[in-house]
């Protein structure tokens, strides 16, 4: 924890909370893909597909993961359910 100045006694806080907040939309974000590539059924995994991008789209938007990752990963989710049996 910071010492120093108040200021960076506060953006220390303000860190772990950032930090937090982060990890969970990242938890959430991991959480969504693997529902869509358990799901039991192709129809069940077409339901959840315009969930699951728009999960990955927030999360991109929020800079929980980079644009271009979030590219490939709707990418890769569709070309998985394309192939489902």
């Amino acid at each position: 924890m910071a010492k120093r100045t108040r200021s960076a006694v506060k953006q220390a806080r303000q860190g772990q909370k950032r930090r937090a907040h982060n990890r969970s939309k990242k938890q959430a974000l991991k959480d969504a893909l693997k529902e869509i590539r358990t799901a039991e059924d192709k129809a069940g995994a077409e339901k959840l597909l315009s969930k699951v991008q728009s999960v990955i789209d927030r999360s991109a938007r929020h800079h929980i993961v980079n644009r271009n990752t979030a590219r490939r990963m709707k990418s890769r989710v569709a070309r998985e359910l394309a192939e489902k049996a």
